[in-house]
């Protein structure tokens, strides 16, 4: 285990009462960034230090190691160092001596896997003792002199302003990730140990300390965490209907001189299903094409199929009655235009990057792949955090 990710989340907060495990997006604060750790790369196990035990049940339930963090360093006093130290020196009670220490910070709601792992590789390839994510800052800092006026800070307020984009390059401290060389870390005593390399990220520079910082992220949530909010619900969900042409295959035919078809699938979505069947998910595919190949394909996966769908919404409509399901119960990836209704209807509509674009307008989630070449692979992915 030589990279290890730890989370501090106390549970009190003055400025935001239980901040940490208040719901962003339908997910816990602390869960979001827990899931991020765990989608990356660059970490081999993640830890949550809190005096909570809520957080630390949440942090259970999203895949993390729980540390309880002792009341004397969970204070509003306290600093993040303490906890990480503290965390440290039970890892190597256990015997674990990790190399480098990923800090995350869950305040920092936006964080994503790509932020950590940019962050991680840049800090492995540079020799530095510590690299944090930054954005680009283009701000214009003021401060106020002696006689109380106004001084330029970045910029020289006599001279005629200059172009953003004429002046050197700043940047701005995100406060989501910091990487540490640990034995750096433990002899300098805090997260600025050493040689010290900015990495910029996508991320926006968002730090929940407040209401209003709260407000601000939840605003921004609505677009930029949409994906995340789907996952959720996708995870609620046990019944997954797919279309077949566009979605299982690359939507061409291959016609021989006999008039025979032959369809092309990818193996990956193949291993991607088996993996959701494996976990509990219902899976019917739903064709309007009157195949063999719809029905083999289907019988090699082990799916519920029906084929020869006209009217694909009706159809579905009947086969959930029989099953006493409804439609908020199912997920439903289609691709055309003959599967708008269906979309439209299920809890959650999902498709592949190459659908229709009356289907690409409407789909909750669009899946990167395109239909047959891993879209429903990335949809295992997406569902199911253990896969591998």
């Amino acid at each position: 285990m030589k990279t290890i990710a730890v989370i501090p989340a106390r549970g009190g907060s003055k400025g935001l009462p239980d901040k940490n495990k208040r719901l962003l997006g339908g997910i816990p604060l602390v869960a979001r960034t827990i899931r991020a750790a765990r989608q990356s790369d660059c970490i081999d196990a993640v830890y949550v230090s809190s005096d909570d035990n809520d957080i630390l049940r949440i942090a259970v339930d999203w895949g993390a190691v729980p540390i309880r963090r002792p009341d004397s360093i969970a204070t509003d006093s306290a600093t993040s160092e303490s906890a990480l130290f503290h965390v440290l020196d039970k890892l190597k009670e256990d015997g674990l001596s990790p190399e480098t220490l990923v800090f995350l910070q869950c305040t920092s709601p936006f964080t994503t896997s790509t932020d950590i792992d940019a962050v991680v590789s840049s800090f492995e390839a540079s020799g530095a003792d510590c690299a944090f994510s930054v954005t680009d800052s283009h701000g214009f800092l003021w401060a106020i002199d002696e006689d109380g006026f106004g001084r330029g800070v970045n910029h020289d307020h006599n001279q005629q302003r200059k172009r953003r984009q004429d002046l050197p390059p700043e940047y701005l401290e995100t406060g989501a990730v910091y990487t540490m060389n640990i034995a750096s870390f433990r002899k300098a005593g805090h997260r600025f140990c050493g040689k010290l390399l900015p990495v910029p990220v996508k991320a926006p520079a968002i730090e929940i300390d407040s209401v209003q910082d709260w407000l601000v992220a939840e605003s921004l949530s609505r677009v930029a965490d949409r994906p995340l909010r789907e996952v959720s619900l996708l995870r609620r969900i046990r019944v997954i209907v797919t279309d077949f042409d566009g979605v299982h295959t690359d939507d061409r035919v291959i016609v021989n001189e006999l008039g025979q078809e032959a369809v092309i699938c990818s193996r990956r979505d193949g291993m991607g299903i088996e993996k959701l069947r494996g976990a509990g998910y219902r899976i019917l595919v739903l064709s309007k094409e009157q195949n063999v190949v719809v029905k083999r394909r289907a019988e090699k996966l082990k799916l519920e199929v029906i084929h020869g769908a006209d009217q694909k919404a009706d159809v579905l409509e009947n086969w959930l009655e029989e099953n006493d399901l409804e439609w908020s119960d199912i997920a439903f990836v289609g691709n055309d235009i003959n599967d708008v209704e269906c979309i439209r209807k299920a809890a959650l509509g999902l498709c592949p990057s190459d659908a229709a674009p009356s289907v690409l307008r409407i789909a909750d989630v669009v899946l990167p792949a395109e239909g047959g070449k891993g879209a429903l692979r990335q949809l295992a992915e997406i569902a199911l955090d253990d896969f591998s």
